[in-house]
């Protein structure tokens, strides 16, 4: 997880920038008939997009070969079947993370005029495309080895971005990120981090990702309100639930969620640099009353994270 933080930063970074660009021609001169279909590509926005998002990509994927990937051995490309550790928590990550780069590039694309549907295609592709060479240098890294499990994540988080888009014309369902500390990374910080920081991306005791339901898109319901699935585990100081058996941990156990979400884009404003946060601050789920369960029981808090 900890190695695709830089790709969750800069979706979320480009969602803000794109929420807070200057309005299209449409919007400056007034004339609010222009579809879709009638859209044209502003070329210098498009140009620039490609030629920005290329460049602060490359150096970014540079950056993470030197910092993660250069101190380990090289091998020849192999793979590493790593489906059943961490109880696939960090396989969600990999879904949410290439969910919301497609969001962020479609959104992007859209700003420079590039037609709905033709964006959200290249969008999802860029999202599934930009997280390809990380499972790529895994592979030619000793230390990791490239995940067939990751691929298939990858995919389906942008797969999950595109059939909404081209379903419904919209999104009706956001994954959505919290995190609370947990007893276990302090017994093991150098894997699952030894500051708050580290822990959020490397602690995946307590992480959860949820996928928020914009109910009143289905139903008569308060558009601020959403319904939330949830999904985590614990127990889990090493991989795989043999080792955490062997250092007498206990066994690693999944946690399934049911929460109210609060829909933070019903708000109203013509701000364009609150529309672009409330936009980053939607990627995760807010505190609130929940339902937990798992093979321990159902437990009941007042306000989850």
């Amino acid at each position: 997880m900890i190695r695709i933080l830089f790709l969750i930063v800069l979706s979320g970074a480009q969602v803000f920038a794109r929420f807070n660009a200057l309005p299209d021609p449409a919007e400056r001169t007034g004339d609010t008939t222009r579809t879709d279909t009638t859209r044209t590509v502003n070329k210098k926005r498009l140009t620039g997009l490609v030629v920005g998002s290329t460049v602060a990509y490359g150096v970014a994927i540079y950056g993470l070969n030197e910092l993660w990937y250069s101190h380990n051995p090289h091998q020849s490309f192999a793979f590493f079947n790593d489906n059943a550790e961490w109880k696939q928590v960090d396989k969600v990550g990999h879904f949410y993370s290439t969910f919301y780069i497609s969001y962020a590039y479609d959104h992007a694309l859209r700003w420079t005029g590039v037609k709905d549907r033709k964006a959200a295609l290249i969008g999802s592709l860029v999202g599934f495309g930009v997280m390809f060479p990380i499972e790529v240098m895994d592979g030619y890294s000793a230390a990791y080895g490239a995940s067939v499990g990751d691929l298939a994540a990858n995919a389906a988080g942008a797969a999950f971005y595109l059939g909404q888009t081209l379903l419904w014309n919209e999104l009706r369902i956001y994954p959505k990120f919290s995190f609370h500390t947990t007893e276990y990374a302090p017994m093991r910080p150098n894997v699952l981090g030894d500051n708050l920081v580290s822990q959020m991306f490397k602690d995946y005791n307590g992480q959860t990702y949820w996928l928020s339901v914009d109910m009143d898109k289905f139903v008569r319901f308060p558009k601020w309100l959403n319904l939330a699935v949830g999904y985590g585990a614990e127990g889990m100081v090493y991989a795989r639930d043999d080792q955490n058996i062997e250092a007498n941990i206990g066994t690693p156990y999944r946690q399934f969620y049911l929460s109210i979400d609060f829909d933070l884009r019903a708000i109203k404003t013509r701000s364009r640099f609150v529309k672009g946060l409330i936009e980053v601050v939607s990627m995760i789920k807010l505190p609130a009353p929940a339902l937990q369960f798992s093979e321990k029981g159902v437990k009941a808090y007042a306000f989850y994270f």
